[in-house]
């Protein structure tokens, strides 16, 4: 679970990344298939801008659900049923945390504290826990 502080940090932070979600984007899949080459594949035949919009734009209404997390669960619980579809794995979901904290990182520089950074991961780990126990659950 999240505290109320993390859920604040999450959102004041977005809040400053949002304005250059496009270049986060960008800077998300590029670090992204650094540390997953393999990656690249499930994005063959996907327009990375679209791709970036698609993800600027999932991630701004979870952090906008955090503060009604039960309203958010269904639909968090669908993208993970989604993405078993698309070719995504368990394991992906660690590099994914990984590359989404390093751009978190990049684009709000000393304002991602340490205790932001603990936020984001918190937040990040709830929500793709509840995606990959989706995906993990039988039909």
């Amino acid at each position: 679970m999240i505290t109320e502080r993390q859920k604040q940090l999450v959102q004041e932070s977005w809040a400053d990344v949002v304005p250059i979600a496009d270049t986060a984007a960008e800077l998300f899949y590029g670090h992204l298939f650094e540390l997953d080459p393999s990656l690249r594949a499930l994005f063959a035949h996907s327009s990375m801008k679209e791709q970036g919009k698609k993800l600027t734009q999932m991630i701004t209404a979870a952090v906008r659900g955090l503060d009604r997390l039960d309203t958010i669960v269904p639909a968090v619980e669908a993208l993970g049923r989604r993405h078993v579809g698309y070719g995504v794995q368990d394991s992906h979901y660690e590099t994914v945390g990984e590359a989404l904290l390093w751009t978190l990182e990049q684009g709000l520089g000393e304002r991602f504290t340490s205790e932001t950074a603990a936020a984001w991961t918190a937040t990040y780990t709830l929500l793709s826990e509840t995606m990959k126990a989706a995906a993990n659950a039988p039909a």
